[in-house]
């Protein structure tokens, strides 16, 4: 039996895949803070059905044009119930940073707890399969 074939490794790695899809985003919105008309996005955080797939469920990789090399996220994933914004600038710009900083350390937080469970399931299987250290 794979280490991956066990339910709540499977469920932690997707949680960190998640994580890692939504540092991408936050980072982005960062980024483009001072881009005429740019809405941020976010993506919709994960139900337990999507935990319980195997790993990556849900996170499919998009390609919305084929002029794009590969999207971050595939459209169904994209949170839009902030797309209207009530900050937005006279250059259409709705990125609020003090807002996109708190979600990046809310998902930082997330995703350090995700890899510290991840560390002691596997110690704890470890030492269930009878291995020292």
């Amino acid at each position: 039996m794979a280490m991956s074939d066990l339910t709540l490794v499977s469920m932690l790695k997707t949680r960190m895949h998640w994580q890692q899809t939504r540092q991408k985003l936050l980072a982005e919105n960062v980024a483009n803070a001072n881009t005429p008309r740019f809405v941020p996005k976010d993506l919709k955080e994960l139900s337990p059905a999507e935990l319980a797939r195997p790993t990556g469920g849900g996170l499919a990789m998009a390609q919305t044009s084929p002029l794009h090399l590969a999207a971050i996220a595939s459209e169904n994933s994209l949170d839009q119930r902030n797309a209207a914004r009530f900050e937005t600038r006279p250059s259409g710009n709705a990125v609020n940073l003090e807002d996109e900083m708190l979600k990046a350390s809310d998902n930082q937080a997330g995703y350090q707890l995700a890899t510290s469970l991840y560390q002691k399931s596997l110690a704890m299987l470890r030492t269930a399969a009878g291995a020292k250290g």
